[in-house]
């Protein structure tokens, strides 16, 4: 695997007031909207939000492919608009599309990104098998990539990301397309990867599991800001209590269930999403029983209920005012 990477004094990331604006005929998108965001040397960020909140033009700029329209953003202490050139020899990107040549192996790909980063012959071609070992290709190393299954595929992306050991890693949306059980596999190979280089990595995801399981720290954005910041385990203790969920079977009577949550003692940040009724209780165990006792005295049907430790989606609900996958339609809506 990669070196362990020499950590410049600062941070790895560090941005101010980015802006980013994109006009069309159409309409006009604000896509970053004074973004602030700090990542220490060695950590795994995990930048989170939905489709359109800002996440990929962040990348985007912070490795140099396009221009803010204001703000500061420095990338292992160089400036992204200044000195580009320099960033771009410290970073490492995976973008969302595949970057590899189909009609070549997956070594021939690895030889062709070692060179271009400047290695020589024999070491490229070592950089190359110790990259196909460590993902789990090399008996396919020497097929055509256009013969790789996705996670096969997407395994080789990364691996060409790496081959010219970066201080700063980019994952852009790595596992998006994957089957479940792919995206377990490259969960673990990203795992292994942060904690045996020690080099910083900046994660954008739309699946929550994806930021839980593989962040150190988390950044949710939402139209272009930062909302909120922390380590998982902290985002969600701060909710202090347990989640209830009730489905019912319509809109109109989660709005009814609403009204009767409404009236019972220890529930708050009672809300609806669509046929669901949310909120949250300092004891669980104790409320959700009467809550289910008030709803049937009051004539509403409950399709399910359910109790659940809070989540990041919970975490996202409490500081945007919506649920991550009311976000994710919204997005697709608009876009």
């Amino acid at each position: 695997m990669p070196q362990r990477p020499d950590t410049r004094s600062g941070p790895a990331i560090d941005v101010a007031g980015l802006t980013k604006t994109y006009r069309s005929h159409h309409r006009t998108v604000h896509a970053l909207d004074g973004l602030d965001l700090v990542v220490e040397p060695g950590t795994v960020l995990g930048l989170l939000g939905p489709n359109g909140a800002g996440k990929s033009t962040t990348v985007r700029i912070l490795a140099t492919l396009a221009l803010p329209d204001a703000g500061v953003a420095r990338v292992a202490g160089h400036d992204v608009v200044r000195d580009a050139a320099a960033v771009r020899r410290s970073i490492g990107y995976v973008a969302q599309k595949p970057v590899t040549r189909p009609l070549d192996t997956g070594r021939e790909n690895l030889l062709l990104a070692a060179r271009l980063h400047g290695l020589g012959r024999r070491e490229a071609a070592s950089r190359a098998a110790a990259l196909l070992d460590a993902f789990g290709l090399t008996e396919s190393a020497d097929r055509l990539v256009r013969t790789y299954s996705g996670g096969m595929a997407r395994k080789l992306d990364v691996a060409v990301g790496l081959v010219h050991r970066p201080a700063v890693l980019f994952l852009d949306e790595p596992t998006t397309g994957l089957d479940p059980e792919a995206r377990a596999e490259l969960w673990a190979e990203l795992s292994r990867l942060a904690d045996d280089s020690g080099m910083t990595v900046l994660l954008t995801t739309h699946y929550l599991d994806e930021a839980d399981r593989l962040a150190d720290q988390v950044v949710i954005v939402d139209r272009g800001r930062v909302v909120t910041r922390g380590t998982p385990d902290a985002l969600k203790d701060q909710l202090h209590g347990d989640g209830i969920s009730i489905d019912l079977p319509d809109a109109a009577t989660a709005a009814l269930a609403a009204s009767v949550a409404a009236r019972v003692a220890g529930l708050r940040e009672v809300g609806v999403d669509g046929r669901r009724l949310r909120a949250r209780a300092t004891s669980g165990a104790g409320t959700l029983p009467v809550l289910l006792a008030a709803l049937d005295g009051a004539a509403v049907p409950v399709l399910a209920a359910s109790l659940a430790r809070p989540s990041l989606d919970d975490v996202y609900l409490h500081h945007t005012g919506r649920t991550f996958e009311a976000s994710m339609t919204q997005a697709e809506v608009t876009a």
